[in-house]
């Protein structure tokens, strides 16, 4: 049976691209590869899911027919960014190397293209699916026509006829084109009927039947709505041609140039490896057992020895350890292991690495160490499984780790340096971490070793599953290989990382971030390092209570939501929800709706509606008691390390683009701080046995790190005083004296202080404070006229990556903003706010990371027992003896006030207890 897909190239280009906006995917040469990345994932999807029999790509062409008729047609559109301009010719390269059809008409659009062909398709029985986001299509749907509709959050809907009329209450898919033509479309820029909405819309269409036939007997609409009607006649016959889609552009129907066909193999691997596409090419290329079907027929393109003698040479470009000499040596003995050392020890640099049996160096077992202290050569010393002969070749090696005059090179050297702390090894400074060095050159890319090969080296290394094979119940450890085996992998990645060190090494200087990586990012390594190792302890007695007290509320929270509803449902079901509140209890007349139909019921939504039924309230708390109990209070437990009796969190250094610390496995960083119930949750984080739990927090760090920069007057002032600073900002907007200011006065100017960070427009104040736009602006232009000197700061601070296409901190880490200068006002916005406030939450990071580190240092020179155990944003805390109380408390606030010299002071609050809760 034929099955036909035609999409809609620019509306799933654009929808890829806006996806990423936030977190774009850009290659090392610098390209935003989003809305390729998008589009392709896109393609496959249909590809491999679907299995189409017949495809094709529709795209707009030249100036069109609608243009002419109504030049202000999609005029007021932003212009195109030029990161989209740039993927459009990739893009299409893509798909003549998929032999995809590219469709496109001179002067008509995608929606025309593809009406066409599709109306032609489905009166010849072939089953057509219209993939795009774009409601217009629904005029077209038939028996044989479908629109195919990716939903937000993932996955597509399918809408025939009778869906597209019961979303849009209609009688006929014919009139959506009545429905667009009285609403009108701001995107296309064509008017409508002024003051009609889809309701009124539809239900004009029911009444009269068309558009025709309600002009035609206007003086039958009642009221204004006739007044409306009849002075938009003109409007609304255009906006009628305007949205309807055409079905006779000249473009003929062929099946056979539609077919879906085997790929071109080796141009579509040449364009992935421009692109620097790994994940794809290794799911396209490398993995057979994922081979799809497509049109009952294998697509090679997935096989791992493609046919095509040409695939063979896709990476041709890239060097490996087939195509480069080298000279790896397996150790064995002692003897041998102890040759080495004497070479090694007369070295001045040294390229290490560890093969161990887990991923957690908690836990992880040494299998061998690796060496390189020449490009080209390395050595895999390889590790009995007997501890106790383990040890004695780790010791071997000792002096080597722990010698203050050899530097040592990694890539991730925090790994290798807990695994080796299970060994009594202490690996000492100096230190230079490759996936460090390349975070504070390029922060927003990738920076494992696979990719860093690839793109500084040109190299392709081994990849680990070619050893263990890929995850699953079969897969082996490292122990399970032969030395002989893994030798060149692990060799290969000591060899690989030492010379990732000689071309990073000269671009630190070259970018001025030598004094950030030395003095702050590897500086940092072993203090995390320990952190990791010493862990956090959890009251699992009173999780458990707090499990037993949770549970039961929620109990009785559903009893009184079904008492409340009149009968049970699923409460953890969202379209169930909309149906109770909205379908049945009806709390609000005009419920917002999904572009699916189903009724918004996210928690912006609920917190808005609390005050219309009590029912709105439990199901809110129904729903945090639910999600705390799920995210931390059950699922901590499980996660306590059996061997330690503690929570090992990893501190991911080379993440975040601002320089921020996040964690993960589990991510600490997100305990809840506010409500009674969060609060629950810090309260099981409990010191070492006989210790006390002490915090201490920057106060207001970003705001104070504002007023340095922006050098505010009245914003400095307020800080050197000591004055509450959203008091003082409250009174100097709201004219009052800072003892009369009230609670909610104190709470805008608050969010005023916070937002104005973070870009916040007078839009997302006001839906924040829940007040009007008036007043938002109100607040807004009071807060400038208050602290005039910070717009100006952040006037300079767009200005400054304008000019130089970066923002940074105090300390030159770099936030690259290519599209700074856009022309697309979202995305340039979105690099403008980037700008503003990269150097300050940058900043921010940079100081806590600088105390972290001399806190850590003073506890080793003054031989402080007690332990730094979690970093949270700008919170530290630690379990102390008892007897060090006095001492840890003056060594943590010094260190946290004196990292560095501001315009105004920094402050850190602190407090004790015998747990998280109690001393912060």
């Amino acid at each position: 049976m034929n099955k036909l897909f035609l999409l809609d190239a620019y509306a799933l280009i654009y929808r890829a691209y806006y996806a990423f906006i936030k977190n774009p995917r850009i290659n090392s040469k610098g390209m935003n590869t989003s809305a390729i990345m998008g589009f392709v994932n896109t393609l496959n999807e249909i590809l491999t899911k679907e299995q189409p029999t017949h495809i094709g790509v529709a795209f707009d062409h030249g100036k069109t027919f609608r243009d002419e008729a109504f030049p202000s047609y999609k005029a007021q559109r932003e212009e195109t960014p030029e990161d989209i301009r740039a993927s459009v010719p990739i893009i299409k390269q893509i798909i003549k190397a998929m032999h995809i059809p590219v469709l496109q008409v001179d002067g008509f659009e995608a929606d025309d293209v593809i009406g066409t062909l599709a109306t032609k398709a489905g009166k010849v029985g072939i089953t057509t699916y219209m993939l795009t986001p774009d409601k217009d299509y629904g005029q077209l749907v038939s028996d044989n026509v479908f629109m195919f509709r990716p939903r937000h959050g993932g996955g597509y809907e399918t809408m025939g006829p009778s869906e597209v009329c019961e979303k849009y209450d209609l009688s006929s898919t014919s009139q959506v084109i009545d429905l667009l033509a009285l609403m009108g479309d701001s995107a296309d820029n064509f008017p409508g009927c002024p003051g009609v909405g889809p309701k009124t819309a539809a239900k004009l269409i029911a009444e009269f039947g068309s558009i025709d036939n309600m002009l035609a007997n206007s003086s039958k609409i009642k009221g204004k709505l006739r007044e409306k009607v009849e002075s938009a006649v003109d409007d609304i016959r255009m906006s009628k041609f305007l949205a309807t889609i055409r079905t006779d552009v000249p473009i003929d129907l062929n099946l056979d140039e539609l077919k879906v066909e085997e790929p071109d193999f080796t141009q579509l691997a040449e364009i992935f490896t421009e692109l620097e596409f790994k994940s794809l090419l290794d799911k396209f290329i490398k993995k057979p057992q994922q081979q799809p079907k497509v049109a009952n027929m294998q697509l090679d393109l997935f096989a791992e020895n493609p046919t095509n003698d040409a695939v063979n040479a896709d990476f041709s470009s890239f060097e490996s350890l087939k195509t480069t000499s080298h000279e790896y040596k397996l150790i064995e003995t002692e003897e041998d292991a102890r040759k080495l050392f004497d070479f090694f020890i007369t070295k001045q640099i040294l390229c290490l690495d560890t093969e161990t049996t887990s991923i957690n160096p908690i836990d992880a077992e040494l299998v061998g160490l690796s060496f390189s202290v020449e490009e080209g050569k390395a050595f895999y010393v390889a590790i009995p499984a007997e501890r106790e002969k383990a040890e004695r070749i780790v010791n071997i090696f000792k002096p080597l780790y722990e010698s203050s005059k050899i530097l040592k090179i990694g890539q991730n050297i925090k790994y290798d340096m807990e695994v080796l702390m299970n060994y009594g090894v202490r690996l000492a400074a100096p230190m230079f971490d490759t996936m460090l060095a390349h975070y504070v050159l390029q922060p927003e890319q990738k920076h494992n070793m696979d990719i860093l090969a690839e793109t500084l080296l040109n190299y392709q290394t081994i990849h680990i599953d070619e050893l263990i094979g890929p995850k699953g119940k079969a897969q082996k450890t490292m122990r399970d290989i032969s030395p002989a085996d893994i030798c060149d992998y692990a060799a290969e990645d000591a060899d690989i990382t030492l010379r990732l060190y000689n071309v990073l090494k000269p671009r630190l200087k070259e970018a001025d971030v030598e004094d950030l990586f030395y003095n702050i990012e590897m500086p940092l390594v072993p203090v995390l390092a320990e952190m990791e190792m010493n862990g956090v302890l959890l009251d699992t007695n009173a999780l458990a209570e707090t499990s037993k007290v949770f549970t039961d509320r929620m109990t009785q929270i559903e009893k009184n939501i079904y008492e409340l509803a009149g009968h049970q449902f699923n409460i953890a079901s969202p379209k169930q929800v909309g149906e109770v509140l909205f379908g049945e209890m009806k709390i609000v007349d005009k419920p917002k709706k999904t572009k699916t139909g189903q009724y918004v019921t996210s928690e912006e939504v609920l917190q808005q509606l609390r005050s219309k039924a009590p029912i709105v309230d439990h199901i809110l708390e129904h729903r945090g008691l639910k999600k705390l109990l799920g995210t931390y209070v059950d699922a901590l437990p499980k996660l306590i390390n059996p061997h330690t009796g503690h929570i090992h969190t990893s501190f991911n250094q080379a993440v975040t683009a601002t320089g921020r610390l996040s964690s993960s496995d589990p991510n600490l960083q997100n305990i809840p701080v506010r409500g009674e119930d969060g609060k629950e949750i810090r309260k099981c984080f409990i010191p070492e046995p006989g210790c006390l739990f002490f915090s201490a927090d920057y106060s207001q760090i970003e705001l104070r790190v504002m007023a340095h920069l922006s050098g505010d007057k009245n914003m400095i002032e307020a800080f050197r005083e000591g004055y509450d600073i959203h008091a003082a900002t409250a009174a100097r907007i709201y004219k009052e004296d800072i003892n009369d200011v009230t609670r909610d006065q104190r709470t805008k100017a608050k969010r005023a202080n916070f937002g104005i960070i973070y870009g916040i427009t007078v839009f997302g104040l006001a839906e924040r404070l829940e007040i009007s736009r008036d007043e938002a602006k109100q607040l807004i232009d009071g807060y400038f006229e208050t602290f005039p000197q910070v717009h100006d700061y952040m006037e300079k601070a767009k200005q400054l990556a304008r000019e130089h296409g970066y923002a940074e901190t105090f300390f030159h880490r770099r936030r690259y903003l290519p599209d700074i200068t856009s022309h697309n006002a979202t995305v340039r916005n979105f690099a403008e706010r980037n700008a503003i406030n990269a150097p300050i939450q940058g900043s921010a990071a940079d100081i806590i990371k600088i105390a972290m580190i001399r806190i850590y240092e003073r506890f080793r020179r003054e031989g402080i027992k007690s332990k730094m155990i979690l970093q949270v944003h700008d919170e530290l805390n630690f379990s102390v003896l008892p007897e060090e109380k006095e001492q840890v408390e003056k060594i943590v606030l010094e260190e946290m006030q004196n990292a560095y010299t501001l315009q105004v002071p920094l402050v850190a609050d602190s407090g004790w207890g015998n747990n998280w809760l109690e001393a912060h």
